[in-house]
Formats: C-alpha cells, sequence, structure tokens
C-alpha cells in the first residue's frame, strides 16, 4: 500500500469517533506499530485534528472534512472511462450507480480539475449487446455474489441443452462482449463458469457459507495449475 493510501485511510479510521491503538492500526493496515506512530506524527502536523497519545490511542476530533479529491488527469480519465464502460456493459443498477459516483466525483474536484470529465475523449458503445433481462440478470447475479447467497440456474448450454442447477456464485467476469458467472456449481462438485446471456432464471435458494475449498481463490489457483499442466 502506498503511504499516501495508508494516511488516507488512518483518517478514514479514526473519522468513525472510535478511541483506536496504534495496534489496533497497525493490524488493520499490516505495518509496525513505529510506521503507525510516525504517521499519525506526520497527519497531526499537516494540520489533521487527532487527539491522544501512544499507549493510549487516538481519535478524531468531530467536523473534520478531507480536502477536495486531488485526481490527476490521468486518473479522472481513467474513472471517466470506467464508469462510460459500466453504463454500457454493466447491468442497469451499475450503470445508475456510475453515473451518481461520477456526480459525486465532479462536486468534489478542485476548480482547476472540474472540467475534466467532460474533455475525456473516450467512449463506449454496447451496439445492442446486452438486452434488458441481462442487465437485470447482471445485478441480481451480482447482490448474490455479494451477499452469499446460493442460486437456482435454469441454464442452456452451446449446444441448446437445458439444464437445472443450485450454483454458488463467487465473481462476475466481462470478457469484451459477454459476461460469465463464475460460481460452484452442487450438482457437478466442481467450479463452472455460464455465460449470463444463456441462463434462463435464477432464483435464490438460501445462503452458504464461504469455504476455502470453494472460493474464488481456489477457482483461480486451479485455472493456474491447468494452464501449467
Amino acid at each position: 500500500m502506498r503511504r499516501a493510501d495508508r494516511l488516507f485511510q488512518i483518517v478514514q479510521y479514526l473519522r468513525g469517533g472510535r478511541l483506536l491503538t496504534a495496534r489496533i492500526l497497525a493490524e488493520r493496515l499490516e505495518v509496525s506499530e513505529r510506521t503507525i506512530y510516525r504517521d499519525i506524527a506526520d497527519l497531526i502536523g499537516s494540520g489533521v485534528p487527532i487527539d491522544g497519545e501512544a499507549g493510549i490511542g487516538y481519535l478524531m476530533r468531530a467536523g473534520y472534512d478531507l480536502p477536495p479529491l486531488m485526481f490527476s488527469r490521468d486518473e479522472i480519465a481513467a474513472l471517466v472511462t470506467g464508469a462510460r464502460m459500466v453504463r454500457s456493459f454493466g447491468g442497469a443498477d451499475m450503470a445508475l450507480a456510475a453515473e451518481e459516483a461520477l456526480t459525486k466525483i465532479a462536486a468534489v474536484l478542485p476548480d482547476a480539475l472540474r472540467d475534466s470529465p467532460a474533455t475525456v475523449s473516450i467512449h463506449a458503445h454496447d451496439a445492442g449487446a446486452l438486452t434488458g433481462a441481462d442487465r437485470t440478470m447482471i445485478d441480481r447475479l451480482d447482490r448474490a455474489t455479494a451477499a452469499h447467497r446460493k442460486l437456482n440456474l435454469r441454464y442452456r448450454d452451446a449446444d441448446g441443452q437445458a439444464s437445472e442447477r443450485t450454483v454458488r456464485p463467487l465473481s462476475l467476469w466481462f470478457w469484451g462482449k459477454v459476461w460469465t458467472l463464475v460460481a460452484w456449481c452442487e450438482l457437478r462438485d466442481d467450479f463452472r463458469m455460464f455465460r449470463i446471456d444463456r441462463i434462463a432464471g435464477a432464483e435464490e435458494a438460501g445462503p452458504f457459507r464461504p469455504e476455502p475449498d470453494k472460493s474464488l481463490k481456489a477457482f483461480l489457483k486451479s485455472e493456474a495449475c491447468r494452464r501449467e499442466a
């Protein structure tokens, strides 16, 4: 983690109003307590209203707001481009969230960069690749993935063969033209990828508890081993 990112995270943790020790902050940020003491001193020196002392803990006085976001022009271009791609190729809720995020970012940019989002010349157009049903399905799968909810899928493969199966959704992947769902398939007792445009239905089937051998990390490891074989 970059030092600037770490300082930002410390401020975010302390804004919660709770007294936090250097040890707690060090564990969360995976650095030494000595590093936290140095970072706290630098933040106080730059005017951040942090109260406390070593061995007791730190908290931030109420009413402190972060200064305006300082994105570079290249960073703004990347954010705007990403939001436009989500708007064109993501779920309906995702597209709306991307627009709202851009509005919030533009509202807090310094005056010198306020017009930068409008000058980004990169655009994305789906040319009808996604239907309304596809966008709704993307949002549904995304919510189930985040909430660890099993899904009963009605699916058709490339040959048109229909099947029904219960899966644990793990991740959504966009391949430039199609979206796929990475999931643990209870029917096959293995990982599977499902094209979203071939999913005819997806109903929730109760919660599942994440397990290491059925996780996205395990899937990625298995894919790496397969490619190396």
